[in-house]
């Protein structure tokens, strides 16, 4: 039996992943969660082998949030549900980390065969928004667009560094990359310019 549990923007009534497992004996949904929080030690009290995230933020914020739900539960995979129209939603073309993205149009039957396959040790990315990422303008890398979506938030560079496990040089290196790639000034007009470009919400 794989154990699914459901991530979310409170108040976000997203892709309806508890009806869509119905029916599937070999699936079993735990329950659903807001964003926020001790997002992480609530999931883990679930036990679930497979965290899908159904959310509006952008892949660059969602970023930080599992890269914690998998220190916390480093055996479960996680599955983002994505809108390809919306391009800070589609999976950066570096693809790196646990992170595993699919459309949020999705059928039962391909959200089933996506979960079992995660619990399975596969990855799954939908070849459309790989495809589609391929087609953008900007190359920012999985970390990049960690480190960007920290930075958009406020925080600082030591707690960027405290959070990604890195240290605060390493976290000036990217900022200076996502600058150069976007084409800004500094560090707010590259924020400003990804929030523009659809990569943060």
């Amino acid at each position: 039996m794989i154990r699914v549990a459901v991530v979310r923007d409170e108040g976000y009534f997203g892709v309806p992943v508890r009806v869509l497992l119905e029916g599937k004996p070999d699936l079993q949904y735990v329950g659903t969660l807001p964003l926020g929080g001790d997002l992480a030690q609530r999931a883990a009290e679930l036990w679930p082998g497979v965290i899908v995230i159904d959310t509006e933020y952008m892949v660059s914020q969602v970023l930080p949030i599992a890269a914690e739900l998998h220190v916390t539960i480093p055996s479960c995979a996680m599955l983002l549900l994505c809108d390809p129209a919306k391009r800070g939603m589609l999976p950066p073309r570096r693809w790196a980390g646990g992170l595993n993205f699919l459309l949020k149009d999705v059928s039962g039957a391909v959200l089933a065969d996506s979960i079992r396959r995660l619990a399975a040790g596969e990855r799954v990315v939908s070849p459309l928004l790989q495809a589609a990422s391929l087609n953008t303008d900007r190359g920012l890398s999985t970390r990049e667009l960690e480190v960007l979506g920290l930075a958009a938030e406020g925080e600082s560079v030591n707690d960027i560094a405290g959070r990604l496990y890195l240290s605060g040089g390493t976290v000036r290196n990217y900022l200076s990359a996502v600058i150069t790639k976007t084409g800004a000034r500094n560090r707010l007009d590259a924020i400003r310019i990804a929030r523009k470009d659809g990569w943060l919400r």
